[in-house]
Order: C-alpha cells, then sequence, then structure tokens
C-alpha cells in the first residue's frame, strides 16, 4: 500500500508540473484516502485488535 501511495503521488506531481490539475487532484486525493487507511490499520494493529499473520 505504501508504494501505491508513494506512486499517486509521483503521478500528482507531474500531472501538476504539467498542467493537469484535475488528474493531480484525483491523485493527490487517492493518495490521501490511502494514507488514512494505512494509518488506521496501524493504529489498530498497534493496540491489538487486528492482527496481519
Amino acid at each position: 500500500m505504501i508504494g501505491w501511495i508513494v506512486t499517486l503521488l509521483v503521478v500528482a506531481a507531474i500531472a501538476a508540473l504539467l498542467g493537469f490539475g484535475r488528474i493531480s487532484g484525483a491523485a493527490l486525493t487517492g493518495a490521501k484516502v490511502l494514507i488514512f487507511v494505512v494509518l488506521i490499520l496501524f493504529l489498530l494493529m498497534l493496540f491489538g485488535l487486528i492482527t496481519l499473520i
């Protein structure tokens, strides 16, 4: 999932440099959503509510 976040951030940066604002915004929104999901999963694992084995 971290790889997807980095990929979306790179796509957003390149699209912004080339002037594609909507594509950049969509990629950035996707990255924000994935960051939120990763953060929630990390906190759940930290407090021992879920385990990923």
